[in-house]
């Protein structure tokens, strides 16, 4: 939006203004906000409605120092009344501010990630006993964890493709939001974004412990278990061939 409105207004401008509206749009374009406010003030207040809305435009987003909506409006609306159809686009957007404000809220405040965790990516951990003494419980146990370790693999990897999460941010919603409202959206979606990264790797350290812990118990029963099997068998050919 910034740089369509940027030269529709150095095309709507008035020849007396051109020579100083060229230097403040040359200000603008090399970050001097300061230099280039002074300018488009004076041409604001003078009337020339390029002026207008490159300094209302200023205010909304913020490169006059701190996000005047109020104030942006009203010069839209003054270079609007003169015919300029990038003033009264502006005034458009505003319009649509308003009626989208939940959306907006939501990129700032809303989003939870849930949608990274669902379908095939919902990795329910599997309950894991202190120990299995049947084999078919080991096998279930074992399948169970193969299966939880592949779906996380898949989140995690799903994850990543969807970091930094300020691209889910839909292209609309993006225009729709001045500088004090990106910056909060992407302060609050880095650290969601880092609770998300977290969260997986202490639900990953979690069930690999106990999977480790009931691996070692088991391993440790089924030993001893086949040493007595081995044992009793023993003394059971010792017992046969003495009866003999």
């Amino acid at each position: 939006m910034k740089t369509k409105l940027f030269l529709a207004s150095l095309l709507l401008c008035g020849a007396a203004f051109a020579g100083e509206l060229e230097d403040a749009n040359a200000l603008f374009e090399k970050k001097d906000y300061a230099g280039a406010m002074k300018i488009y003030t004076k041409l604001a207040n003078a009337g020339n409605p390029a002026a207008q809305q490159a300094l209302g435009q200023m205010y909304f987003y913020g490169e006059a120092g701190e996000v005047d909506e109020a104030r942006a409006v009203d010069l839209f609306k003054r270079s609007a009344a003169k015919g300029n159809k990038v003033a009264i686009d502006s005034l458009e957007l505003i319009e649509q501010r308003v009626k989208r404000r939940k959306d907006i809220d939501y990129w700032i405040k809303g989003y939870d990630g849930e949608d990274l965790k669902s379908g095939e990516f919902r990795c329910t951990a599997p309950r894991i006993p202190a120990m299995s003494k049947v084999n078919a419980d080991i096998d279930r146990i074992s399948a169970a964890v193969q299966t939880w370790q592949e779906c996380y693999n898949k989140y995690v990897t799903n994850l990543n493709a969807s970091l930094p999460l300020t691209k889910r941010v839909p292209s609309d919603i993006q225009k729709l939001m001045n500088k004090e409202e990106m910056e909060k959206s992407n302060a609050y979606l880095a650290q969601l974004q880092e609770n998300l990264t977290e969260e997986a790797k202490v639900g990953s350290k979690l069930v690999l412990a106990d999977y480790a812990a009931w691996r070692s118990a088991t391993d440790a029963y089924v030993t001893e278990h086949n040493q007595m099997v081995k044992s009793a068998k023993k003394d059971s050919h010792w017992a046969d061939k003495k009866i003999q």
